[in-house]
């Protein structure tokens, strides 16, 4: 109603002679929602037991992908979600070495230049000195974390010795840096109240806009809100085996996956490949004190991911209340897969020590989920964050727009973070630069979803990926992929074994001789001139 009412205000002022634009068009909306390290199966859509009631109802109200991919770490996602390319590296292929370049365009300069106002606010960790802020890549309006990530309760905390010795984060509201919080800061609700504001007067102006809302939940450090870990106390004392195979279960009577096609990771489950991968004991050979610890970090994991729920929930209500939800395209995944980082050998000691009489969540603390749980999170996959198992780079991902997605519907059409910048040129009506400071902009590699979320088919396009040693190749439902534990490449059929049990490499040893060229014929556009 409002975007109509200015579009006749606007036309009556061009009629009676003065020269101005249509305040207003038909163009959607976009909001698109990321969170932190969040495993696969986590939301209750996805086969999870953690209550994320807004997730379930976008869910319920879109289109959930079950083969959507992701590039494994926060950088590389990040700078292929904004760009339309797959990450570039300098020789290895490394968080480190594949930020933002000088000639690559972003989603909010492209949107920004076809007249949609441009907002972030949460995380980028895409550079925190400029030019190459958030402010000087496209946003009207930046408010968050430029870095990786911070304490949620003060993000001025310096991070403790054995985490990169005392490092400040970089916290902005646009170019002004922001160095002290108030006493009952949580960054969670922070993020949201932010994007409410900015939604309530982007919407309020008529013209089309675009919301980036990062969330650093539920990364590293384990800091969640009394109130929210207090729902989840006791409920993990079956441990992190028995997590994977509810969650499957779950997974497989809401027909998510095909039960003659996805197995619980079978080859993980044997004594001699599960300590192999994964390094995890099993929870029946922990202490009781052990395994209490353990509990409470998947408590406080919980409370994170329960409390970024509560946010996106209270975001739908504002974009409800503004008269735009069904024209806002609202997108959900998560950059990566279940993170399980944890402090090496020579340290743990001081990382202990560090946390020793601090209740896990507490914001003087500095907990890690762990190794087993951020396993278990990607249930029915493989391994986790910076691996391309699927467990490493499939995520759970939903797109809600009333007006061209049906509800309630599931695709399983693989698609590519880099898919989003051609799909929203589409959507806009932008034009993808050629150049961009007078250097050529290379062409977008993703291609349009559009079809997809129409209900319609595209041809699924190849995909690689490449991390830390860690590589991966895909043709239809072929992939390969190189296990950095065993120096090897493994071939699966996805069609018949989405969680890569059954490796068929020694079977078909010219199909992944000719993969793996097509592989490095990939990386070498990349950048990647080793492994």
């Amino acid at each position: 109603m409002l975007r109509r009412f200015l579009a006749l205000f606007s036309f009556s002022l061009i009629c009676a002679g003065w020269a101005v634009p249509l305040a207003a068009d038909n163009r959607p909306n976009i909001i698109l929602i990321l969170a932190d390290d969040m495993g696969y199966s986590d939301i209750r859509s996805f086969g999870g037991e953690i209550a994320t009631p807004s997730l379930d109802q976008l869910a319920r109200e879109g289109l959930r992908f079950t083969q959507f991919y992701n590039c494994g770490v926060c950088v590389t996602t990040r700078s292929g979600m904004y760009t339309g390319l797959y990450p570039r590296f300098l020789g290895e292929a490394s968080a480190a070495n594949s930020s933002l370049r000088p000639e690559m365009t972003t989603l909010g300069s492209v949107l920004k230049a076809a007249g949609y106002q441009t907002a972030m606010t949460g995380k980028w960790h895409l550079g925190h000195d400029s030019p190459r802020r958030p402010i000087d890549r496209g946003f009207d309006e930046f408010y968050g974390l430029l870095d990786g990530c911070c304490n949620f309760f003060n993000p001025a905390q310096p991070d403790p010795e054995f985490y990169n010795g005392g490092l400040v984060r970089h916290f902005a509201h646009n170019a002004e840096t922001i160095t002290s919080f108030p006493e009952d800061y949580y960054a969670t609700d922070a993020f949201t109240d932010h994007a409410i504001a900015t939604l309530e007067r982007y919407a309020a102006t008529g013209r089309p806009f675009f919301l980036n809302i990062n969330y650093t939940a539920p990364h590293f450090p384990l800091h969640a809100r009394e109130e929210d870990m207090a729902r989840y106390r006791g409920q993990y004392r079956g441990g992190y085996e028995r997590l994977r195979r509810d969650r499957y279960a779950r997974q497989i009577r809401s027909g998510l996956f095909n039960p003659n096609a996805a197995w619980l990771s079978a080859a993980d489950a044997k004594a001699s490949d599960f300590r192999y991968d994964n390094d995890i004991v099993p929870w029946t050979d922990l202490e009781p004190d052990t395994r209490r610890l353990e509990e409470a970090r998947m408590e406080a994991y919980a409370a994170m991911v329960d409390r970024m729920d509560q946010g996106i929930g209270r975001v739908m209500q504002a974009l409800e209340a503004s008269g735009e939800a069904d024209n806002t395209i609202v997108i959900f995944f998560s950059d990566n897969g279940g993170c399980a980082s944890w402090p090496t050998e020579d340290v743990e000691p001081e990382f202990v020590n560090y946390n020793e009489g601090i209740p896990v969540g507490d914001g003087r603390g500095y907990e890690f989920v762990g190794k087993a749980w951020g396993w278990a999170q990607n249930a029915p996959f493989r391994r986790h964050k910076v691996w391309t198992y699927e467990g490493g780079i499939a995520t759970p991902m939903i797109v809600r727009w009333p007006e061209r997605v049906a509800a309630g519907t599931l695709t399983r059409q693989p698609g590519h973070v880099i898919d989003l910048m051609p799909t929203f040129v589409e959507l806009a009506g932008a034009e993808y630069p050629q150049t961009r400071e007078g250097r050529e902009v290379p062409p977008m590699e993703g291609r349009s979803l559009l079809p997809i979320w129409e209900g319609g088919r595209r041809e699924a396009p190849d995909m690689g990926w490449a991390l830390f040693s860690n590589y991966a190749w895909r043709e239809g439902d072929r992939k390969i992929v190189f296990n950095r534990s065993r120096q090897e490449w493994e071939l699966y059929d996805l069609k018949g074994d989405r969680t890569e049990t059954r490796n068929l490499a020694k079977q078909n040893p010219a199909e992944v001789e000719r993969m793996v060229a097509a592989w490095w014929k990939w990386a070498e556009r990349c950048g990647i001139t080793k492994m």
